[in-house]
């Protein structure tokens, strides 16, 4: 059994993967608010160029339908018992996710939320509730995300099995998806249809 295998290899005690789940949740959601609700200072970053802000926008949007084909993928490569695949294709789309993140936090940061640009009835009734779902599902999928990789980063794939990570990651995964999908829909809203 390689180093791997048994878990010893891990920095992270298999049994501190609840503290580590909370610090990591508590640390990244503090870091989320205080880029939306714009309490980093602007002059602590440095200023990408105009048109690099505005690539931001498109790239996430593709970043995001990446992640939906790797979520999927990695969804799929489970059921069929290909354990290797479904890690390789869950860690990139966590860092998908994390890559996703800062470039909308680092434009939230500098220049504020875009402002809806339709209609007062649409922004209401369709854009602020699709809005709202979507950020709700992506700070639930937080510790979700981070739950399930570190116990899959710190116990031998047949310890995996019998604990809450297939239960945990199959809520995450469906929370992932639709968050990813409306994140797109939002994107479609502010830079497409109006």
């Amino acid at each position: 059994m390689t180093t791997s295998e048994s878990g010893q290899g891990s920095l992270l005690p298999r049994d501190r993967v609840p503290e580590a789940t909370a610090l990591l949740t508590v640390v990244s959601l503090a870091l989320v608010f205080a880029a939306a609700l714009g309490v980093v200072p602007r002059g602590l970053l440095p200023r990408a160029p105009d048109s690099v802000l505005r690539a931001i926008p498109p790239v996430n949007a593709g970043i995001s339908l990446v992640a939906i084909g790797t979520i999927s993928a990695g969804w799929r490569a489970i059921r069929r018992g290909n354990v290797q695949r479904h890690a390789r294709l869950m860690v990139a789309s966590f860092g998908l996710f994390a890559t996703f993140l800062v470039l909308y936090l680092y434009r939230v940061a500098l220049l504020g939320p875009t402002p809806f640009p339709g209609p007062a009835a649409v922004e209401r009734f369709v854009y602020f509730p699709m809005l709202g779902i979507h950020i709700l599902l992506a700070i639930v999928c937080v510790p979700l995300l981070y739950y399930v990789l570190l116990v899959a980063g710190t116990r031998p794939t047949s310890e995996v099995f019998g604990s809450l990570h297939p239960r945990v990651g199959r809520v995450a995964a469906a929370l992932w998806l639709v968050s990813f999908s409306l994140g797109i829909g939002v994107y479609a809203m502010l830079y497409l249809v109006y």
